[in-house]
């Protein structure tokens, strides 16, 4: 039977490096995302993975996505939870809206999909779970008190989780990536990019290979012995206490 890895936010950025480390480690990989058709459609040529559309913020198309890549693919055994969306701003000014924006795609989304798979995982008695948090979710960040909350509840949700379901063979870990070299980080102003860099010890941004590649042995067999862990990937930018 094929062993199927699903990837949220998985056709551009760190996800569409994820979903292709996975594709190589021999995953059939099923890549989820929500606004970019024509991204998603030129990721998908590229590469060959199945791509599927769907808001992970909402638990409805959630269950309904998951079953349909189920009823395509195959069961799910390896989930990533990538996705995530960033709506900045000082907490004196932000906004209702802004705060539950972020919360509900990168925090609300980690509920919605893993409950989506969850029960089959345990049937199974074979799961990996992945959450993508960020080192502002461990250190917090200016300008960011909606996604640091979210992106710490993710390392909250990944111990709990990874508690509940040790015994049933499912492994559920975190990775925290510093700034990495993607379409967002290159979008800023050149002084703002050089200060950035300025920062992170090792000098330079992280590639978003370097991620995938440690997604990709949580996913692996060899990864059977770690769960509950929040692996950071920095540069030296933030060195976490355990």
């Amino acid at each position: 039977m094929t062993e199927i890895a699903l990837v949220t936010g998985g056709t551009r950025g760190i996800g569409a490096a994820i979903a292709v480390a996975l594709k190589a480690q021999g995953w059939e990989v099923a890549s989820i995302y929500h606004g970019n058709d024509k991204a998603a459609e030129q990721f998908s040529r590229e590469t060959g993975i199945s791509v599927f559309r769907w808001d992970v913020a909402d638990e409805g198309a959630c269950r309904e996505g998951v079953a349909a890549v189920e009823a395509q693919l195959g069961p799910i055994s390896v989930l990533v939870n990538n996705a995530g969306i960033t709506r900045d701003g000082m907490f004196h000014r932000m906004s209702w809206t802004q705060w539950r924006e972020v919360l509900a795609t990168n925090l609300d989304s980690m509920f919605a999909m893993t409950r989506a798979v969850i029960e089959g995982m345990r049937e199974r008695g074979f799961g990996r779970i992945i959450n993508i948090s960020s080192i502002n979710g461990q250190k917090g960040q200016v300008g960011q008190v909606n996604y640091s909350a979210a992106k710490a509840g993710v390392i909250g949700f990944t111990k709990a989780l990874a508690q509940e379901n040790a015994a049933r063979g499912i492994t559920v870990n975190a990775v925290c990536p510093g700034y990495v070299d993607t379409e967002m980080v290159a979008a800023v102003r050149e002084e703002v990019r050089a200060a950035i860099i300025a920062g992170i010890p090792v000098g330079r941004l992280g590639a978003p290979q370097e991620v995938a590649d440690a997604v990709s042995y949580l996913a692996s067999p060899r990864a059977g012995f770690c769960t509950g862990s929040v692996l950071t990937l920095n540069g030296g930018q933030y060195i976490a206490n355990g």
